[in-house]
This record gives structure tokens, C-alpha cells and sequence, in this order.
């Protein structure tokens, strides 16, 4: 399933080999989520929505955060 998936690396890989990273799969209904250092090793899968919902509370600004 996640072998041929359409991965695509985070844009926040940081620096050198950029191999600090996710990588992210859109699978239509769910995202799939791995770690680039382990590509064959387990991989998370979201529904779509929870995932996006995920995403935007990531961006808000958070009340305690200063």
C-alpha cells in the first residue's frame, strides 16, 4: 500500500542531507505518515479531515505560547 504511495518530504527537513524529516502520502480518504530515516518501517495513517484539522491547529496561535 505505502511503497507506491506519492511521498513527498517535509519542507522543514532542516539542514545537510535533510534526512530529519516526515514524508507525507496523500491516499485520498487518509494520509499516511513515515519516517524518512525508515521507509519501511511502520507507517501512521490519518483520515483526511482529522489530519487537516490537525494541521490548522498546528498554525493557530495557541493561548500559552508567548
Amino acid at each position: 500500500m505505502t511503497a507506491s504511495a506519492p511521498w513527498k518530504k517535509s519542507s522543514f527537513s532542516g539542514g545537510g542531507e535533510g534526512n530529519d524529516c516526515v514524508q507525507i502520502a496523500d491516499l485520498r480518504s487518509h494520509i499516511a505518515v513515515r519516517d524518512s530515516k525508515a521507509p519501511n518501517r511502520a507507517t501512521l495513517t490519518f483520515p483526511a479531515g482529522s489530519f487537516t484539522a490537525f494541521l490548522e491547529a498546528l498554525k493557530s496561535p495557541h493561548p500559552t505560547r508567548r
